[in-house]
């Protein structure tokens, strides 16, 4: 059966659902990897206006986060390009205007979002009843061969990067590619060192296993998997085994829960055309976006993406929560990147997970690690 994707009416919601709604809604709730800076830059599209899935592609605005998720890390993402100069070029000026979208949005809705850097920014943000606004880098290829550029994104307030997205480039190995070199280059693992520098969370999602294990070696704090699920559960490169997801606790790691890679990818070739069309969609026209959702929808009807739903979800997590435990386990759903599944399609989804977690006997404390304090004490430590 479809869970409907509109806000949940706590009075027509079972007493389980209305105590969730309203411990959720107390609590701070982050997620540790939004792409939804695609979108600030599109034709037509507000970040303060509701959005609906059956006409936009958009998973998450500020109306749908009221009450459902208090921010997050907000990604900088550029696709992997050619490793030569021309091309870091490029991607570090597509880089630095995505930084200036997010700083634009955050200066347009200040009343209601506001920029964050440290836990405490996130405490007292929440506090003035504002949403929070993390920044994070997913592909560290833009920077080139020059690490100081970490340190221009660190004055611009990113606070957590990623070394790889699903190619190899010149700092690490992808989950998803051919190894190129066994794990890090000597420049990623310069990298590690200029990111533990810097006070900045590693980001370890999409990097190969090899490249998850050395850099667990070398680095001074803990890493984190801002969007990553678990091999026990479905085994995709993408997702961590049990033996690393318990290496990751025990340095004091934390992996973010997502919703991709919980069954196979359908992956079409008229998806990947729309895929690659989503990654420009603030180059389109606001007809030309109207007929992307139509199409996307049409193929999500037809073949959805993920053969997955939110039982398959929640078994996931729990397995998850069994093998890290409490202390070491955050959400990262990649809304806006990919993610979403039946039940669990955008963020107004979320109190839902609260109240199946409640029923398997977590405590509002463990909750609350698990939905922001977990994320803000690696970030503390990182700095």
């Amino acid at each position: 059966m479809s869970v409907p994707t509109h806000k949940i009416d706590i009075h027509a919601a079972g007493d389980s659902m209305s105590h969730a709604i309203d411990l959720h809604r107390r609590l701070l709730t982050l997620d540790a990897h939004l792409d939804t800076p695609i979108h600030f830059a599109r034709a037509g599209w507000h970040f303060d206006e509701r959005h609906d899935l059956a006409d936009d592609v958009a998973q998450l605005d500020m109306p749908r986060m009221q009450g459902n998720l208090s921010g997050g890390f907000f990604v900088i993402y550029t696709a992997q390009g050619p490793l030569t100069e021309e091309a870091y070029g490029a991607a570090l000026a597509s880089a630095r205007q995505r930084s200036r979208e997010i700083d634009e949005t955050l200066a347009r809705f200040s009343d209601r979002i506001g920029p964050a850097v440290t836990a405490a920014d996130a405490h007292r943000l929440n506090g003035e009843g504002r949403m929070v606004a993390f920044r994070s880098i997913e592909n560290s290829y833009p920077i080139g061969e020059d690490l100081g550029l970490l340190a221009e994104f660190h004055a611009h307030g990113v606070r957590m990067a990623g070394p790889v997205h699903v190619r190899a480039n010149q700092l690490a190995d992808s989950s998803t590619d051919t190894p190129r070199w066994n794990g890090l280059s000597a420049l990623g693992e310069d990298w590690v060192t200029e990111m533990n520098r810097l006070g900045m969370v590693i980001d370890a999602s999409h990097a190969s296993d090899a490249a998850f294990d050395r850099m667990l070696e070398l680095s001074r704090s803990p890493l984190v998997l801002s969007h990553s699920g678990t091999r026990g559960f479905y085994d995709h490169p993408r997702n961590l085994d049990d033996d690393r997801i318990r290496a990751l606790a025990a340095r004091g790691g934390v992996i973010g829960f997502t919703t991709i890679y919980l069954s196979a990818m359908h992956m079409a070739s008229e998806r990947a055309g729309l895929f690659r069309t989503m990654g420009h969609i603030g180059d389109l026209s606001v007809t030309e976006q109207v007929d992307l959702a139509r199409r996307w929808n049409a193929l999500e009807d037809a073949a959805p993406m993920w053969r997955a739903g939110f039982e398959d979800y929640m078994a996931a997590l729990l397995h998850t929560i069994a093998v890290a435990g409490v202390d070491h386990v955050c959400f990262g759903a990649d809304w806006d990147g990919g993610g979403g599944v039946e039940g669990l399609r955008d963020v107004t989804a979320l109190p839902r997970v609260t109240e199946r977690l409640l029923e398997a006997g977590f405590s509002e404390g463990d909750l609350e690690k698990m939905w922001s304090g977990n994320l803000l004490r690696v970030l503390s430590e990182a700095g």
